[in-house]
């Protein structure tokens, strides 16, 4: 009786070494794509911030951006206006 105990305890940490095994190559594999991943955005961002401080350094490209600002918000405010004389106009 106590060799077929000791069977399955050696059964047992042997399949258990092999998951552990397995569970580790795979975190291995795991932290290795992540890194990458990591790189690569890493390197996105550079790029995506340089060019946010070429533009931000470009002042006719910001005066642009300004002019349609302001005339998104003319816009608005005329929709806005239509849209609430309309709701009095209907009120009364």
């Amino acid at each position: 009786m106590e060799n077929k105990q000791e069977g399955k305890a050696e059964t047992f940490f042997k399949d258990f070494g092999k998951k552990l095994d397995q569970f580790f190559a795979e975190a291995k594999d795991a932290s290795t794509r992540v890194e990458a991943d990591l790189k690569k955005k890493y390197e996105e961002l550079k790029v995506s911030a340089e060019k946010l401080k070429n533009d931000s350094q470009n002042k006719e490209r910001w005066k642009e951006v300004e002019a349609s600002l302001k005339k998104a918000g003319e816009e608005l405010e005329k929709a806005a206006k239509a849209a609430f004389k309309k709701k009095d106009a209907d009120k009364t």
